[in-house]
């Protein structure tokens, strides 16, 4: 698994776009410094909403097949307490960040694993520059290979059956490569995804609506049905060498055990996702493919969507990308599909996020078309579950679009205020004071001149 490269834009110009003027607006931020970076506190994630009979079944095919299809033989994980060392140079956030979610594998997760400052160790991160990394795999953001230690032994290794996941069958050495010239949510979300890799699941499953096992990115900080996932990963049950016949025998009892309240669950049962949905998401998503190719792409997966009868998350997840698609071309539209997307997620705690990102594009139409209060109603609800999820690119923007919504209703103090608020989760999502700046004007230009 490699974290992808997909944009997922909030406003309706698109959220890594600059514009090319900068408009005259109140909202202007001064050349003084901006406020420090704002982190988050105390996580608090949701404890999953399936029953154990689910939770068995997303477990086995999480670590017995690969993304492609692939099946594996064997089940693996770190059969000894695990060591970690950073090598490379870290960016500013990220031993901070790794403490706190090793403090989290610890407490959650249970798992015995703590970092070394020297000598080798069974996980390396090497913090390179992301250009080293796109040098290294095109399309990843960051990624982690089996039986390395550095990036300059992956080039050397990389087509040999040792750095190849599916050949895999015992974990003992790894490496993590996370980009250092990023923001501090993209270093921090790399963390997260590829660390559970390394100790966790090698697959991604987008049935999965509450887990950073699924590729459409919108959990990227570790949930509760993760830490569920990784507990019973490294039950003492469970070892290297196991066939999934003999995990399936064990995992009742070690569900119950971790997850009582799971066995008072109905089942609920969920296709898989064909590859001709997955392909269709994967090119309406993916780069080198023109605009034109992407919204065919986006139409597909509604349609597949559609014939499969989902009424669950992937085909809401199917409407906002194609909402996504046409959100310039025809905004009226891309409502229509965000809102139809919003009735599929309904008000599940497992689908907070989802509905966030989908509200912030929302708010952006309204306040386009100067109807502030519309936006309003929106706002605190996805305000809520984007600082829930720690999700400070989302809460800042949220923050940005609902400031620009109070001024349209004639609340500048307070609009001030949640603009101002706003900056230092803005500096964690977005990372360089340009970028920043460039969000804030790119938000303001939303608002209609009158």
């Amino acid at each position: 698994m490699c974290r992808a490269v997909l944009a997922f834009v909030v406003v309706l110009a698109g959220c890594d776009t600059v514009p090319l003027e900068r408009p005259p607006t109140r909202a202007t931020i001064a050349d003084s410094a901006l406020p420090p970076v704002k982190t988050f506190g105390a996580p608090s994630p949701v404890d999953p909403q399936r029953s154990n009979v689910d939770m068995a079944r997303d477990f086995l095919d999480l670590h017995f097949k690969l993304e492609g299809g692939t099946t594996l033989p064997t089940f693996t994980r770190f059969d000894a307490p695990i060591t970690l060392r950073v090598t490379g140079k870290p960016a500013s956030n990220l031993n901070s960040d790794l403490t706190n979610l090793l403090s989290r594998l610890q407490q959650e997760a249970g798992i015995s694993i703590r970092r070394v400052n020297s000598g080798s160790a069974n996980i390396t991160i090497e913090s390179v520059s992301r250009s080293e990394i796109r040098r290294a795999l095109p399309r990843a953001a960051c990624f982690v290979v089996p039986n390395v230690s550095s990036l300059a032994e992956y080039r050397r290794s990389k087509r040999r059956a040792s750095t190849n996941w599916a050949q895999l069958r015992q974990r003992e050495t790894l490496a993590i490569f996370i980009p250092n010239d990023v923001s501090p949510q993209e270093v921090r979300d790399c963390l997260h995804e590829e660390l559970a890799q390394s100790i966790g699941p090698l697959n991604d499953l987008y049935r999965l609506p509450d887990s950073v096992f699924n590729d459409d990115n919108v959990h990227t900080v570790l949930t509760g049905f993760d830490m569920l996932i990784l507990r019973a990963t490294y039950a003492p049950e469970l070892s290297t060498g196991m066939s999934r016949a003999q995990v399936a025998a064990r995992l009742p009892a070690i569900l119950t055990r971790y997850n009582p309240a799971g066995d008072a669950l109905p089942s609920t049962a969920l296709q898989e996702s064909p590859r001709e949905w997955i392909s269709s998401i994967e090119t309406a998503l993916g780069p080198d493919v023109s605009t034109e190719t992407r919204r065919r792409a986006a139409n597909q997966a509604v349609t597949t969507a559609q014939k499969l009868g989902w009424q669950e998350h992937r085909r809401a997840f199917s409407h906002y990308i194609l909402g996504r698609m046409i959100q310039s071309s025809d905004p009226v539209l891309a409502q229509r599909h965000f809102q139809t997307a919003l009735r599929y997620l309904g008000q599940s705690p497992s689908t907070q996020l989802h509905r966030a990102q989908i509200v912030a594009r929302m708010m952006a139409y309204d306040i386009a078309r100067g109807q502030g209060s519309n936006a309003l109603s929106f706002a605190e609800q996805s305000i809520t579950a984007a600082a829930k999820f720690e999700n400070a690119a989302l809460l800042s923007t949220l923050m940005l679009l609902q400031a620009e919504a109070l001024e349209l209703t004639g609340d500048f103090e307070a609009a001030q205020a949640v603009r101002l608020d706003s900056l230092g989760w803005a500096r964690y999502g977005f990372g360089s004071d340009w970028a920043v700046r460039s969000k804030v004007n790119e938000i303001a230009a939303l608002r209609p001149n009158t």
